[in-house]
């Protein structure tokens, strides 16, 4: 073999593995959008992360209005406990002691009165600038119409005051009045106690609010003070239980007959020419005088006089009797408190005084000519 004949040694080619292909979607030029899949996935998280952001923020909010409400109501509640209860202690406990003692206040009762009055409106106008959650409306409703009650009432109580402590028909009327304006003061209570407290309850209940105390209210001390005679007791004053609240007398007659006068045992012939009356003189002398109730009413506070007039000097007494029963004769003893002029002659005069709605006294007194004997 020649040299040529050799040849080089066979050359060893290495061969490079292929690399494998990537599909062709799995390459994209940089900044080209993601494919769908991937898209997707992206926007399910997304949605995902904002329906927590949605409802922790939704959560949030329904909480702080929640304790922002019940706050509220608590707020609303204590506000209504603080003005009843000013209401009550400040303005209605002063003026039923003030009533309680009218005739011995008599010369500044009105005064004090129209101060107590005041203090109802600031109630009524602090009420009013109350701002209630809307589910209490109904209750601040009632609630202004109980401190307006109240007011109101003082306010034509004080007017009536003065001519409560006068004298007359006029003065039984305004009596009337006022206890008639005590129907409401009784009303108030009636509607905080039946309206404004279980509305306010209610409503706290619904709105899941517990542990609150509920308020209660007591304005008027006793339902005595619609008594026309009630009032008129405080004011020192004698009133008719057969007038009606309007002032004017109840239907149907009204009067006494004076029926006799006697001491002791000796019956009192009325004055006449030729006729006289001869009585033990001394120093307890009584007089016992009968009367009928000659009407188709009751009536109250009747005042029976006597005059002893003539022998040097006039001795006058006066008794007054509770309460006459429709007709039904009544008794009342008169002691003069005093010796009579002895062994001259006297005149006495017994009289039962006139009630509203008598329209004839003729029969209502009777005089007598008597001499205190030794």
């Amino acid at each position: 073999m020649s040299f040529f004949d050799e040849g080089d040694p066979p050359t060893q080619v290495r061969s490079r593995r292929a690399r494998p292909r990537r599909p062709a979607t799995a390459s994209r030029p940089a900044g080209a959008p993601p494919d769908r899949q991937t898209a997707r996935t992206r926007q399910a998280v997304g949605i995902g992360v904002l329906v927590v952001v949605f409802l922790l923020l939704a959560f949030g909010v329904k909480g702080c209005l929640d304790s922002r409400k019940t706050n509220a109501l608590k707020n609303y509640n204590r506000d209504v406990t603080a003005v009843i209860k000013e209401s009550d202690q400040s303005v209605g406990k002063p003026f039923f002691q003030l009533m309680s003692n009218a005739q011995r206040r008599a010369s500044d009762l009105q005064v004090q009165v129209n101060q107590l009055r005041l203090a109802a409106d600031e109630d009524v106008s602090r009420a009013k600038g109350f701002n209630p959650p809307g589910d209490m409306s109904p209750a601040q409703r009632n609630l202004e119409l109980v401190l307006n009650l109240r007011a109101d009432g003082l306010r034509k109580i004080a007017n009536d005051i003065p001519v409560a402590l006068g004298r007359g028909a006029a003065s039984q009327a305004a009596i009337n009045r006022i206890a008639g304006e005590m129907q409401g003061f009784l009303a108030s209570d009636v509607v905080y106690s039946q309206r404004v407290a279980p509305l306010i309850k209610d409503t706290l209940d619904s709105n899941g609010v517990k542990g609150q105390q509920i308020s209660g209210s007591q304005f008027m001390p006793n339902v005595s003070w619609l008594s026309p005679q009630f009032v008129a007791n405080s004011f020192g004053k004698s009133s008719s239980s057969s007038t009606a609240t309007n002032g004017a007398p109840s239907p149907g007659l009204h009067g006494h007959g004076l029926v006799s006068t006697s001491v002791g045992t000796t019956v009192l012939q009325p004055a006449a020419p030729g006729v006289v009356n001869r009585v033990p003189a001394s120093a307890n002398v009584a007089f016992t005088v009968k009367f009928a109730n000659q009407g188709d009413n009751d009536e109250t506070n009747v005042k029976v006089s006597l005059k002893v007039s003539g022998g040097g000097k006039n001795i006058t007494q006066t008794k007054t009797i509770s309460q006459t029963k429709a007709k039904t004769e009544s008794t009342v003893t008169i002691p003069l408190g005093q010796a009579p002029p002895v062994g001259q002659a006297t005149t006495v005069t017994v009289n039962v005084d006139k009630v509203p709605g008598e329209t004839n006294t003729d029969n209502n007194h009777s005089t007598y000519t008597v001499i205190f004997t030794q």
